[in-house]
This record gives C-alpha cells, sequence and structure tokens, in this order.
C-alpha cells in the first residue's frame, strides 16, 4: 500500500526532493516525539510500538538506516511512512512536515515531471494546524483588550499571573461574532478550512460565525506541540452554553486521544516514569508550577483506553521498566465515580496505578491556591494504590455489622481483588479484604477465585483453526540467509560486490530469495549508498507482501557480531550461503549419478562426473572462506 501511494503521489513532489527529505530526517527525532525510546543494544533504540498494544518493547529503530520496525504487528518502514501511520496523513502531507522540520524547500513538478511549477496548496492537516497557531496569537492578542477583563481576572484569581497565562497560551474569544472569522479569512483560509478546523460554525444566515465568543481559551496541543483545538471557559452569568466549550472532533482534534499538556509534560514523564492525571486545564497549569511536572488531563471526555495508550507510550511503561499512573479526582461522588473507572483500566497497564485525593476535596488548582505548592506536592507524595481506594469505596457501602451486609460487600469486593494483575499480591489483599470484613480468610478466598474463574472464563479466547504450516527462519540455513540480507539493506557499500555476486538461486527460503530478487531489480547493493532511501527502494521493487514486510525487519535487526562488520565477516557470511547451496547440489548429482549407467550413457556420466569434482572444488574452497564462523 504504501508503494502505491508513493508511486501516484510522488510526481506532486520531485524525487530527489523526497530523496533529500528522507536522507535529512533523523527518524529517532520524530518518532522520540510520539514513544519514548531506550537503547536496544548495536546503536537501535526500542520503545513501546504506537500501532499495537504490547507490555514488551517490540518496536525499534535504527538511526544509522533512518527505519523504523515492528516486530509485533510488521509495521515499518521510514520517517515519512511513520507521519502516514501515526498521523494519518497522506504521503504529501508527510513529506511536506517534514521538509519544514528540515529547512527543505520542496519542488513540484506537472503530471508529465516535466516542468517544475509553484508550490499547491498545503495538505489539510498542515492547513488546520497553521489554522489554529493563527488563531492562538489572535486569541492571545485579545486577552490584553479592556473586553478581556473577567478573562484576566479569572485567571489571576486562579493564582496564574502574566507570565503563566503566556506559558500555556491562553487567550480571550471577544464580544463579537465573526472577528475570528474575519481575521483568519484575511490571512487566506477558506471558509471550508475555518468550519473543518471546528473555528468557525455557519450561521442561519449562511455567514460564517466564530464557534467561541466571551471566553477564556486554553489552545490544546497534541505530544508534538502542534495546536489541534481549544478548550473554552465560560466567565459571564449571561452565557447559557456549559461551563467548558470544547472544538468538536475535527480530522486533527480527536478527544479521546488529547491530554492537555502532553507537550510540555511528556520529556519529565519518560525520565520519571511517572505521570499524574488530573481533571482540568487549571489543575494542569497548578501542578507543574507546583513542580509536579507530570501532569496531563483530558480534554471534555472521560479517561479511556486511546489515552491509556498515549501514556504507556511515553512512559515506557513495559514489563522492563513499569511506570506510575497517579490519578487525582475530587473526593465527591463524580470523583470517586471516575476512581473506579480508572481501576477497571488498571490492566491495561504494566505499572502500578495510584490515587490521591485532598483531604478537603479540593482539586489541585484549588489546593494550590489555599494552601502552597507544597501542599500539590504533599498531595501526589501521599498517593495511595488505586486498589486500596477502590475496596474501601466499595465496602464502604454495606452495614458492616450485619451479616447480609459483610456478604453482601464480600460479594462486590471479591472481583476487584481477583483482578489485582500482581498475582503475589492477591493473597495479602484476600487477607485484608478479609480483616476489613470481619469474616474468617475461607470464604473470601474462595469468593475471589470465583470471581477470577468467572473473569478468566469470559476473557478466554474461541479456539482458532491451525493455519498453514510455513517454512522454518530460525534453521541454521535460513539464519545465514537473514545475515546476508541484512548486510545488503544495511551495510551496501561493504557487502554490495560480494552479495551481488551470489545469485537469488543460492537462497532456499522463498521468502528471502523474492527479497534477493528486489535488491537486483533496486539495481544491486554495490550501487547503494544505503539508509533510508535505499531501503524503501528495496521495498517498493519487491512483489512479495512478505518479503516487503521482512525488508523492514532486516533493516532493524543487529547483525550477529560484536562491534562493526568488516570484509572479512562479509565474506564469511557470503561463504556460508554459498557454501549450503553447493553442498546441497553435490548431494544432488551424486545421486543422479548413482542412478546413471556408465556403459549406456557414457557421455553424459562423465560430464555429470566433470561437473561434481568441479562443485567439490569449490565447496572446500567456500569451506576454507568460511571457516571463521559466524
Amino acid at each position: 500500500m504504501y508503494a502505491e501511494e508513493v508511486a501516484a503521489m510522488a510526481g506532486r513532489i520531485r524525487d530527489e526532493d523526497i530523496a533529500l527529505v528522507r536522507e535529512r530526517t533523523a527518524i529517532a527525532d520524530v518518532i522520540s516525539e510520539v514513544v519514548t525510546l531506550k537503547s536496544a543494544g548495536g546503536g537501535n533504540l526500542k520503545g513501546l510500538c504506537p500501532f499495537h498494544d504490547e507490555k514488551s518493547p517490540s518496536f525499534n529503530v535504527s538511526p544509522a538506516r533512518n527505519v523504523f520496525y515492528c516486530f509485533g504487528c510488521g509495521v515499518g518502514g521510514d520517517a515519512i511512512k511513520f507521519l502516514m501511520d501515526a498521523e494519518h496523513l497522506g504521503f504529501v502531507e508527510s513529506v511536506e512536515s517534514l521538509a519544514a522540520r528540515a529547512g527543505i524547500q520542496l519542488r513540484y513538478v506537472e503530471d508529465d515531471r516535466s516542468t517544475p511549477r509553484a508550490r499547491p496548496q498545503q495538505g489539510q492537516r498542515q492547513r488546520l494546524v497553521a489554522a489554529h497557531a493563527a488563531a492562538v496569537e489572535f486569541y492571545r492578542a485579545q486577552l490584553t483588550t479592556a473586553g478581556a477583563r473577567p478573562a484576566r481576572e479569572f485567571l489571576a484569581g486562579r493564582g496564574f499571573d502574566r507570565a503563566a497565562a503566556e506559558r500555556y497560551g491562553c487567550g480571550f474569544a471577544p464580544d463579537a461574532w465573526d472577528l475570528l472569522t474575519k481575521h483568519l479569512r484575511q490571512q487566506g483560509f477558506s471558509h471550508d478550512e475555518l468550519v473543518t478546523a471546528g473555528l468557525s460554525r455557519p450561521a442561519r444566515s449562511g455567514s460564517l460565525i466564530d464557534r467561541f465568543r466571551r471566553r477564556l481559551m486554553w489552545p490544546i496541543r497534541d505530544i508534538t506541540g502542534d495546536v489541534i483545538g481549544f478548550g473554552a471557559r465560560k466567565l459571564f452569568d449571561d452565557d447559557d452554553g456549559p461551563k467548558y466549550l470544547n472544538t468538536p472532533e475535527t480530522p486533527i482534534y480527536k478527544k479521546s486521544h488529547v491530554l492537555y499538556g502532553i507537550d510540555q509534560a511528556k520529556r519529565e514523564i519518560a525520565k520519571q516514569g511517572k505521570v499524574v492525571v488530573v481533571e482540568g486545564y487549571t489543575d494542569v497549569m497548578a501542578c507543574h508550577l507546583a513542580d509536579v511536572p507530570t501532569a496531563v488531563a483530558t480534554c471534555g471526555t472521560a479517561f479511556g483506553a486511546d489515552h491509556i495508550s498515549v501514556l504507556r507510550r511515553v512512559l515506557f511503561d513495559s514489563d522492563e521498566r513499569a511506570g506510575e499512573i497517579i490519578f487525582t479526582f475530587d473526593g465527591d461522588a463524580a470523583g470517586q465515580k471516575a476512581a473506579l473507572r480508572a481501576f477497571e483500566d488498571d490492566q491495561r497497564f504494566v505499572g502500578r496505578t495510584f490515587i490521591a485525593v485532598s483531604p478537603d476535596n479540593m482539586d489541585p488548582c484549588d489546593l494550590r491556591l489555599a494552601k502552597g505548592d507544597l501542599a500539590v506536592r504533599d498531595l501526589v507524595a501521599r498517593r495511595e494504590p488505586l486498589v486500596d481506594f477502590a475496596l474501601r469505596h466499595v465496602i464502604n457501602r454495606f452495614d458492616l455489622d450485619t451479616v447480609d451486609g459483610r456478604v453482601e460487600a464480600m460479594r462486590r469486593a471479591a472481583p476487584l481483588v481477583a483482578q489485582i494483575k500482581d498475582r503475589e499480591k492477591r493473597p495479602e489483599y484476600v487477607r485484608k479484604l478479609a480483616g476489613d470484613l470481619g469474616m474468617e480468610i475461607e470464604p473470601v478466598q474462595r469468593a475471589v477465585l470465583s470471581a477470577g474463574h468467572g473473569q478468566a472464563t469470559a476473557e478466554r479466547p474461541a479456539p482458532s483453526r491451525p493455519g498453514p504450516a510455513t517454512p522454518a527462519v530460525d534453521s541454521p540455513r535460513s539464519m545465514v540467509e537473514r545475515e546476508a540480507l541484512k548486510l545488503a539493506l544495511q551495510e551496501p557499500v561493504l557487502a554490495g560486490p560480494m552479495f551481488d555476486a551470489v545469485e537469488a538461486a543460492d537462497y532456499q527460503h522463498p521468502v528471502h530469495a523474492s527479497v534477493r530478487v528486489a535488491v537486483a531489480a533496486a539495481g544491486g547493493a554495490a550501487g547503494a549508498t544505503g539508509g533510508a532511501v535505499w531501503i524503501e527502494q528495496v521495498r517498493d521493487a519487491c512483489d512479495d507482501l512478505a518479503g516487503q514486510a521482512l525488508v523492514g525487519e532486516l533493516a532493524v535487526e543487529p547483525l550477529r557480531i560484536d562491534g562493526e562488520p568488516d570484509p572479512r565477516y562479509v565474506s564469511v557470511t557470503m561463504a556460508r550461503l554459498q557454501w549450503s547451496s553447493v553442498t546441497g547440489r553435490i548431494r544432488d548429482l551424486k545421486s543422479k549419478i548413482q542412478r546413471i549407467n556408465p556403459v549406456s550413457n557414457k557421455d553424459e556420466y562423465f560430464a555429470l562426473f566433470g561437473e561434481l569434482l568441479s562443485l567439490e572444488q569449490h565447496a572446500r574452497a567456500l569451506r576454507e572462506q568460511a571457516a571463521g564462523g559466524l
């Protein structure tokens, strides 16, 4: 699919410019804005895949070759492909975005690829982001006007000075119907772009009016720092709208994926292995200013699975490095309900989940205003395990002085204990629950085991039909073939001449052979310079879908050698590959010779015998060449 899109779209941007973008883009920098990367050895990096859920990192990045590959889901490619998949961009939009990062001026051509033409309209995402960036500046300028006095007073009343307002880009939507709309139209944004962006909306008259009026504005940024939407807070009593009004769903704003403050918090989240989830924009600001820089908040929606996926990638929340997820909810009924929902999602995290509730039921913003920065830091420091909070909340709903109350509380609490992902902690929580209920351990233990059995039965997948057998890829022969292909993809300048001298017929595994054919179709390894451009050329030249996936995999898979490969290592690898092929042909020849009558088929017999002698001599030479081993 990627190759087809490139082929269809590449004519709009000059091919040499696309190649230049690939070469000058540091893929690790692009991916690290979305995924926290750690060393994987051999110069490679690894992280949690942004395209599927996993508990152990299988997403690999090769900075030296500017490519990525996930060994879990098979997605791979260069930085262009990553942006296409991660941000749902088209090919041209991805190239334009990376070109802007690298300071490259793209040149465009007509469909016949002859005459360069002027730069066409940018892709939709870039236009919508640009419109939001212009809106941020407009709203920020409006915050200093006389009409914005209530907005400034609101911020000051929450403990935020001018510097804080500027840090978070706070602004004001003026008391006018179409002031922003006219401003953006004058800057070249179209009617459809403003409606699609959620910045304007059609009026009954058919003209456009501003979506936000008379409200305090917060720009909402994605993890890369681009403004993709706004949150607007009501300021006036005669405003009959909701207290908070957010940008509607747009092509760039998906509230279930967005976390306010993630752009400023992501580095500290990765560094500390900890994230604090709060409920609102002012809470994020208060936490950051109180030296709790890992705070983020949802934007007008409940904390859900997509938010968890974003946080796990930033946290590097894996079996290797379990993080801490701390929820701060109000102590009221709504806050407790939100905490219980969070506990239901606990299984989605590898790390430990906690809850921090202020003794006075104040949110972090109010707490900072009333008691200072230290109180906010203490709130987070006094966190308790979320399971403890959930159990206490459940059993407190029942009268434990009665038999019926204790039994019903046990029935409701048992599934929570059975749900604890750390199995070694379950017996301790069984004892704790029994003590809290005033019951013997045995009935509580039975209730937990029964609840756990029910969950396991419900979650057990249906048996699947066995699929067709595939050739083994972990045999010694296949491993040598993989190593040869890795050398061609990762080190073509070094390995090219020796690699190209060995034909595809010497590769036994059919997928390996298809990649070898693709290398030849791409011009051969000897003439390649390596990097993402070369790897994409081989991938595009491969007709086999499995082979295309294998190219991405081999591009990031470490070579089986300590240190840098040298000509001797290439020579040994290619000799090992040919030796297996030659010895196979020798066996076939010996078998054929044995079936031939040397009297009646004298000419054929001696011809085959001569070929056998030549192959055996070649095999001895290869054995000596490969004597160094892998």
